[in-house]
């Protein structure tokens, strides 16, 4: 049962996944220590020195068997939560005790640790980033040619598509996923590096053979699921924290992109043009019994606030070490980090169900077009009845003057747009209502829409059937 005397995070209460809360978690975390002291031991071993297969057996039997009771023990009295957790492990693993952690810092646990959780969160948030996209991709295709109005400074501007549009936000989140494999393919460990990043106490263990202190660390990281040229040339005692800010500024971008749409969203709603979906017994308001409010986009934005603003945290961590290690970033990145994560998987499942879910209303979209597309057919017009004879600036002096007053009807009594009536009745037009209603046909505005969407899909398809293997699986979505 949840203790209700104290604070919990809501971001693990009611928005994150179970399967990212999963890779933060403290079993995750700490078997991942073992993991690490015992691909160090096994490679230490591996190159001479005098570790035993017993020894090495007694620390894999309980990479999962973690005590923590013994572990805060320990940290209570040594306020050191590296150092309990060796003191625990070694409790565990009497035979193993003296070789765990040999010649290691406590940042070759909690660094490499930290690259693998991140590596591992990216992965995640790679399979979701897709998933929204295929959502999309089918949603662009299915209103490819579905004429909307378009704005610019949110005022009724040349139409597009409702197809069109979603290619926009397909198109933003690409450039994240671009920029998420760039950065998952540049994450290297900090490998074994020593109290201040140059191997020194390594070197001693090996007799000063630099060539096995150099192997120690390719070995280390072929065990742990790492390429064996994916270490950190070089480090303080930490690796630099400015691969925190590449990785939440991923995020950043993630959720920059999920803001956009789902502030799209929120205004098409509001001209009831789109609706994200609204359960049969969803309450939209606790007094207005009639409101649908787009909470699920409205969360997104919300969310999508607090991680733009989180990763401003690593930008300051980053920029405030000194010189080759200083503990000022620990609680920060304790927090940022996982919370950073959390909140973008939580983002991108309400996308995904969004996306999938959206209802459009065609004959209000084409209601509001109509409204408007008179104004923008003026050009057309005035085209047309000069080539049929009439004279340029006459025509475009009637215009003015007819749309003004048009729009002036409209605003003072809320009147329907009647210019093309005003027009078919001035004979100095020359033009009949079938001739005229072919000049404000909607697919005739909407330039190269459909088409820009159908090549831009195009691309999108090939990137959805190379990672076909992780589309549609079970991806934990709460709404």
């Amino acid at each position: 049962m949840p203790d209700r005397d104290k604070y919990e995070n809501p971001l693990c209460k009611r928005y994150a996944s179970k399967n990212m809360q999963a890779i933060f978690s403290d079993n995750n975390k700490f078997s991942t220590w073992r993991k690490l002291w015992t691909a160090l031991a096994e490679s230490q071993k591996e190159l001479g020195l005098n570790i035993s297969g017993e020894q090495i057996g007694e620390m894999r039997d309980n990479i999962d068997n973690i005590n923590y009771e013994t572990a805060n023990k320990f940290e209570s009295e040594t306020r050191h939560d590296v150092m309990a957790h060796i003191l625990a492990y070694g409790e565990q693993c009497p035979k193993a005790k003296s070789v765990i952690h040999l010649g290691a810092t406590s940042c070759y646990v909690g660094d490499n640790t930290d690259i693998i959780l991140q590596r591992s969160a990216l992965i995640l948030i790679r399979k979701l980033l897709l998933n929204a996209v295929e959502k999309l991709y089918n949603f662009s295709e299915r209103y490819k040619a579905l004429p909307c109005l378009a704005y610019t400074h949110f005022q009724a501007a040349q139409p597009t598509t409702v197809g069109k549009r979603a290619a926009l936000w397909i198109q933003d989140l690409l450039f994240d996923f671009e920029r998420l494999d760039f950065t998952v393919s540049n994450l290297k460990l900090l490998g074994c590096k020593g109290t201040t990043g140059t191997s020194a106490s390594f070197l001693d263990l090996f007799g000063g053979d630099h060539g096995k202190v150099k192997e120690l660390e390719k070995k280390i990281a072929g065990k742990m699921g790492f390429e064996q040229e994916k270490i950190y040339s070089v480090s303080g005692q930490t690796y630099s924290r400015k691969i925190d800010y590449y990785t939440l500024s991923v995020l950043s971008g993630i959720a920059q992109s999920a803001y956009k749409f789902s502030n799209d969203i929120r205004l098409l709603s509001h001209m009831k043009e789109i609706e994200e979906p609204f359960e049969e017994n969803q309450v939209g308001s606790s007094a207005m019994a009639y409101k649908r409010n787009p909470m699920r986009s409205e969360r997104i934005a919300s969310l999508a606030r607090y991680i733009i603003t989180d990763a401003l945290n690593p930008a300051l961590t980053a920029s405030s070490q000194w010189l080759e290690r200083t503990l000022d970033d620990s609680a920060n990145r304790r927090i940022a980090i996982p919370e950073a994560f959390l909140a973008t998987v939580a983002i991108l499942s309400l996308v995904i169900n969004v996306a999938d879910n959206m209802t459009v209303y065609p004959e209000i979209i084409k209601k509001r077009l109509d409204e408007e597309l008179p104004f923008m057919a003026t050009e057309n017009i005035l085209m047309r009845c000069v080539k049929k004879g009439g004279d340029r600036q006459i025509l475009h002096e009637r215009l003015r003057l007819y749309s003004v007053e048009t729009a002036r009807q409209i605003k003072l009594y809320g009147g329907k747009n009647d210019l093309i009536y005003r027009i078919l009745s001035d004979e100095l037009f020359n033009i009949d209502k079938e001739e005229l209603e072919s000049l404000i046909s909607a697919e005739g505005f909407t330039g190269r829409a459909k088409e820009q969407t159908e090549e831009f899909l195009a691309g999108v398809k090939i990137i959805l059937e190379e990672n076909r293997e992780i589309l549609g699986e079970n991806i934990h979505i709460l709404v």
